[in-house]
């Protein structure tokens, strides 16, 4: 038998479809890198770690740090430009607006 890949594509998908395409599109349209309309799943590395910390109930400062170290380290962006803190308030504002505390699937996407 195969040993089955540590990393597979579909390990970083939420598992919230809803949710997914949601945050997908405010992340698309915070586009740090600017090819969100050239490559529209892009930034969906970062679903599935920022679904787990919504739902686990972190808080601006949480989701700005985690936003802040993928735009250096992952990204190998200068995170000041793309200002994570503001884009923190907005994923958490998305949340809360979403729905967010309903639980995983009842998460309605962005009108």
């Amino acid at each position: 038998m195969a040993a089955v890949p540590r990393w597979h594509p579909g390990a970083m998908r939420p598992r919230s479809g809803t949710a997914g395409n949601g945050l997908r599109q405010l992340l698309n349209e915070w586009d740090p890198i600017g090819v969100a309309d050239e490559v529209p799943d892009e930034y969906d590395c970062l679903l599935a770690p920022l679904l787990r910390r919504l739902r686990a109930g972190a808080g601006r400062a949480e989701i700005g740090e985690f936003l802040r170290h993928e735009l250096e380290d992952h990204f190998g962006l200068d995170p000041v430009g793309p200002r994570p803190d503001a884009m923190a308030a907005r994923v958490i504002a998305w949340w809360a607006s979403a729905g967010g505390a309903e639980g995983p699937g009842r998460v309605r996407p962005l009108p």
